[in-house]
C-alpha cells in the first residue's frame, strides 16, 4: 500500500510540475479548463441570473474537486498547501458550486467563484519557462492580468451587493458596464447607485479603484521598469532611461527605442 501511495505522489509531482511533454500537456489542460469556467461563470450570470440550472456547477465542482486532492498530494508540504491562498480560493470556489444542492443559492456565492481568476497565475508560470517572448514581456502582461482580475472581482462585488437593489443592474455585463465607466471616470450616468450603500461602495471603487486602474492600465503601456542584468552585480531591474546601475554604479548600456517621456 505504502509503495502504491508512493508512486501515485510520484506521477502527481510530475504532472504537476515536471517538464516532459507530457506534463506540459496536462498542466496547459488544466489551463483551458480554468479559463473556460471562468468564461461559464460570467455568461451563466448574464444568460441564467436566477441561477435555476445547477447541472454544470457539479460538474466542474468534481473536476476542481478531483484537481484540488491531487494537488495536495503532489505538494512537498500538503500542509502548508492546505493554508495556501491558492488552496483558500479553490475550497470557496468548489463549496460554492455545490452548495445550491443543500441551501439556496445566495448572491455572495457569485462573487467568491471570481476568485478562479486567481489561478491565471499559474498561466504566467507555465508561459514564464516555456516562451522566451513572454519573459521579455512579462511585466507587462503581467499588469494586463492583474487589471482583468481586478475589473471582474470588482465587477463581481457590484453584482452581488446591488442585483436586489438596483433595477439597472440586471446581470453581470450590466455591472461590468457600471464598473468599467466608474473606474475610467466615463460616467454616462444611465446606471447609477440610489440607495446608501450603493453609493459608498461607489465611493470606495473612485478612491482606491480608479488610482489602481490607472496604475496598471500605464505599466501595461509604459513599464517602469526594465530588465537588463548588470555586468557586474547582477542587478536586472533599471529604469528605462537609466545610464548607471543603481546597485554597483557601473555604467550601463540599456538598448532603446528612444526616449522616455
Amino acid at each position: 500500500m505504502a509503495a502504491e501511495k508512493s508512486a501515485v505522489k510520484t506521477f502527481l509531482r510530475q504532472m504537476y510540475f515536471g517538464h516532459s511533454v507530457q506534463a506540459r500537456i496536462f498542466r496547459y489542460f488544466l489551463i483551458a479548463f480554468d479559463l473556460i469556467t471562468i468564461g461559464y461563470f460570467i455568461v451563466s450570470s448574464v444568460l441564467d441570473p436566477a441561477r435555476h440550472h445547477h447541472e454544470l456547477d457539479y460538474v466542474i465542482a468534481a473536476v476542481l474537486l478531483l484537481d484540488y486532492v491531487a494537488r495536495l498530494i503532489a505538494a512537498a508540504r500538503p500542509s502548508r498547501y492546505l493554508i495556501s491562498f491558492t488552496s483558500f480560493a479553490d475550497v470557496v470556489v468548489i463549496a460554492s458550486l455545490i452548495a445550491p444542492a443543500f441551501l439556496e443559492n445566495f448572491a455572495f456565492l457569485r462573487v467568491v467563484r471570481m476568485l478562479r481568476l486567481m489561478r491565471s497565475y499559474h498561466l504566467l508560470k507555465e508561459l514564464r519557462d516555456a516562451s522566451a517572448w513572454f519573459r521579455r514581456n512579462e511585466d507587462i502582461l503581467q499588469s494586463a492580468v492583474n487589471l482583468m482580475v481586478f475589473i471582474f472581482v470588482v465587477t463581481a462585488i457590484v453584482f452581488v451587493v446591488e442585483d436586489d437593489r438596483n433595477e439597472n443592474i440586471n446581470n453581470y455585463l450590466d455591472a461590468l458596464y457600471f464598473t468599467v465607466t466608474t473606474l475610467t471616470t466615463t460616467g454616462f450616468g444611465d446606471i447609477t447607485m440610489t440607495d446608501s450603500v450603493g453609493r459608498l461602495m461607489t465611493v470606495l471603487i473612485m478612491i482606491f479603484g480608479v488610482a489602481l486602474f490607472l496604475r496598471l492600465v500605464q505599466t501595461i503601456f509604459r513599464p517602469a521598469k526594465v530588465n537588463y542584468a548588470c555586468p557586474d552585480c547582477g542587478l536586472n531591474r533599471h529604469d528605462p532611461d537609466a545610464v548607471h546601475c543603481k546597485h554597483c554604479g557601473r555604467t550601463i548600456n540599456i538598448p532603446t527605442e528612444g526616449t522616455w517621456e
